[in-house]
């Protein structure tokens, strides 16, 4: 316990009509979570043969069953005088692969994240996303971080960071539906720091907030798009989303000169999106 900052928000609010993940059943063959990282701990396999071996699982429907249920985050803003309404959803936790029990957190790099995305019509958080599903958090864990070496890219310093978070989320939830857990991960964001003027993509990290919500990693884009280290976690963010009780969606707010402030502490966001080649 003494590993854990637990936050019980009173009065939070579920969507009146709930949100799903939209996924293949998941099959009663498919790996386990910890079966699948054995599968891909083979040094000799390629980055490229590993990512696709999780698209594969994802598409599939390899996905833990409470990861179904998107869980609502609300927030607004004075913008122009005119006080706005934003409602949108969220995977409850940084996507993993598995089974309810014995799940795997997938670290990618964004190509692929953003593939993951667009099959499942969702967005990467922004730094400003990121910080409220932290506020809204109902188990908030405290970051493990493991020192840094050559080997954080690497499948078994993966398993190994899985299994501490694991242990952790697990001691304090019994059920895992329509819980919204944060603080385990660092978010790949989107933000206007993915596109640089040497015409190079980069991965922008965000978030591994503190209890109190500070991020221990301020928004960061020092490694190119081929990087994906273990302290890395995608969480999804449904596009359909609500503002001012209208149906709209997540790419059109960060493109709008009037509301993109809803979603974003960057101003515009014009490409709201990483490349799904590097």
């Amino acid at each position: 316990m003494k590993y854990l900052f637990i936050c019980l928000l009173l009065g939070l609010s579920v969507a009146g009509s709930a949100q799903e993940l939209h996924l293949k059943a998941r099959s009663r063959n498919a790996l386990s979570g910890s079966a699948f990282a054995a599968s891909i701990s083979d040094s000799t396999l390629s980055i490229d043969s590993r990512e696709e071996r999780i698209y594969k699982e994802i598409h599939s429907g390899n996905v833990p069953g409470f990861y179904r249920d998107l869980i609502q985050v609300s927030d607004t803003a004075v913008i122009k005088g005119k006080r706005h309404t934003i409602k949108y959803f969220v995977l409850p936790d940084f996507l993993t692969i598995g089974s309810d029990s014995d799940y795997f957190y997938c670290p990618m790099r964004p190509a692929l994240a953003q593939r993951v995305a667009d099959l499942l019509k969702c967005s990467l958080p922004t730094r400003k996303v990121s910080d409220q599903v932290y506020r809204q958090a109902q188990v908030k864990l405290i970051p493990l971080p493991i020192p840094p070496t050559k080997a954080m890219t690497t499948v078994p310093v993966f398993i190994r960071h899985n299994g501490m978070v694991a242990q952790q989320r697990d001691s304090v939830l019994s059920d895992h539906r329509r819980t919204l857990v944060a603080g385990n991960k660092k978010d790949i964001v989107i933000s206007n720091k993915i596109y640089t003027p040497d015409h190079k993509s980069h991965v922008v990290i965000y978030g591994w907030h503190r209890p109190g919500g500070k991020a221990i990693q301020p928004l960061y884009n020092g490694h190119d798009a081929g990087w994906a280290d273990y302290s890395h976690g995608v969480r999804l963010v449904q596009q359909r989303i609500w503002v001012d009780g209208k149906k709209t969606t997540v790419s059109k707010v960060l493109r709008s000169a009037d509301l993109n402030g809803l979603l974003s502490d960057e101003g515009i966001i014009d490409r709201p999106y990483y490349p799904k080649q590097f």
